[in-house]
């Protein structure tokens, strides 16, 4: 709550958030006319019962979404919400110490 108080924080979350739906859509979009993929294992983890178990069904999930752009996806929900690193502190890193020790 402390960092949500300075406004350059404040606006840095907007400008990441912006990015996202302009400039990122548009690099996304060049790399994925360019054929580039990423090659590193990738981790995806998201908040269980949130809207990513619904919103991606038809591709996969999260899962599938991410395997459209990497060559070695593993993840899963994780309990929590939409803080679930905070709120699910010691299953988030177990899944990193997990995915890290491969």
């Amino acid at each position: 709550m402390a960092a949500l108080r300075d406004p350059a924080t404040v606006h840095a979350i907007c400008e990441e958030y912006r990015a996202a739906a302009t400039l990122d859509v548009a690099h996304d979009a060049a790399d994925r006319d360019a054929g580039r993929r990423i090659t590193c294992p990738t981790l995806v983890l998201w908040a269980r019962g949130g809207g990513l178990d619904e919103w991606y069904a038809d591709v996969g999930g999260p899962l599938g979404v991410w395997r459209d752009w990497a060559t070695d996806v593993a993840g899963r929900a994780i309990d929590g919400g939409h803080f679930f690193p905070e709120q699910s502190a010691a299953e988030t890193a177990a899944a990193l110490r997990d995915f890290f020790s491969r």
